[in-house]
């Protein structure tokens, strides 16, 4: 009760220029709008979209949990959530890979693409997490493991087998891979970008060292639920007239 207390009253006393706390209320309230508009939308989809869009409000469900706690976190201690933030992609982004699988069935994709996918995510965030949190010391190390397995997915769905799969589709499945390829490259960036912020090696002397709380934030709304909204889009037209 006493650590309840508080956290509710360092959240009563959140400053108006505590930028970062902002961003996980928004981050919070984005995350839940979005899982109830997949939610509430898939009774327009045929059984053949339904569950790419459960996908979608899936993803930004667990999200929306996970800045409940994280938004509180912060107004407790003023600290970057890290643990709870590795939780939530450790649970999101093997989801968002999940994505690319079901809207590729429709050209064949076999399950081991889909496997392929999620260990690579899951070694991309296992080795982010010990080199932020638990080997801080051999950061660069085990930042470059996480960039590896960040390059070959990136690798895999713009010129590998994802990509095949995706042209032999064409038409809407086509345009929407091409754009979930895009939220990939683009929108994951910055998540080696605030590793390499967050933690030392060779790389602090170029880029520096700070908070990137506000980043991630921002980056995690635009990329979750843009990645919904691309699967809803396709699901829409997708649909028999």
């Amino acid at each position: 009760m006493t650590n309840l207390m508080l956290i509710q009253s360092a959240i009563s006393k959140l400053l108006p220029t505590d930028y970062v706390g902002f961003t996980f209320f928004v981050g919070c309230m984005a995350m839940m709008a979005a899982s109830a508009f997949f939610f509430l939308s898939l009774s327009q989809f045929d059984k053949k979209w339904r569950t790419s869009v459960l996908v979608s409000g899936l993803i930004t469900f667990i999200a929306a949990v996970h800045y409940y706690y994280m938004r509180d976190y912060w107004a407790a201690f003023q600290e970057s959530p890290t643990f709870f933030r590795y939780v939530d992609w450790i649970l999101t982004v093997p989801l968002m890979c999940l994505e690319f699988y079901l809207i590729l069935k429709v050209a064949g994709a076999k399950t081991n693409l889909l496997w392929r996918m999620i260990f690579l995510s899951v070694v991309m965030l296992v080795t982010g997490y010990l080199g932020e949190a638990v080997f801080p010391e051999s950061a660069a190390l085990w930042g470059f493991i996480s960039g590896v397995a960040y390059f070959i997915i990136v690798l895999d769905i713009w010129v590998g087998p994802a990509s095949k799969l995706a042209k032999s589709a064409g038409g809407n499945v086509l345009a929407a891979h091409k754009i979930l390829c895009w939220f990939v490259l683009v929108g994951w960036a910055i998540y080696p970008l605030g590793y390499m912020l967050g933690t030392d090696g060779w790389y602090t002397s170029l880029l520096g060292s700070g908070s990137v709380d506000v980043a991630y934030n921002i980056a995690d709304a635009i990329n979750k639920i843009g990645f919904g909204l691309v699967i809803y889009n396709l699901a829409v037209k997708s649909q028999p007239n």
